[in-house]
């Protein structure tokens, strides 16, 4: 666990070590969101980069239940 410093600015540094964790680039948006008495900071993954996420699944709706 790092430590990090609120600037007067109210702005913070992610350690090294968090970015390279979770491929965090400059300028690349992430959401700050308190929870349970904590802040979470999670990075927000650009639509491009979710493209054929899900490659493969099983579109198929069973219809049985249906009346008809």
């Amino acid at each position: 666990m790092a430590a990090v410093t609120v600037s007067t600015k109210y702005q913070v540094v992610i350690p090294r070590a968090v970015r390279e964790a979770f491929n965090i680039k400059p300028g690349q948006k992430v959401h700050m969101v308190p929870y349970q008495g904590s802040i979470r900071i999670i990075p927000v993954i650009p639509a491009k980069r979710l493209r054929g996420f899900v490659k493969g699944i099983d579109t198929h709706i069973n219809h049985e239940d249906e009346p008809g």
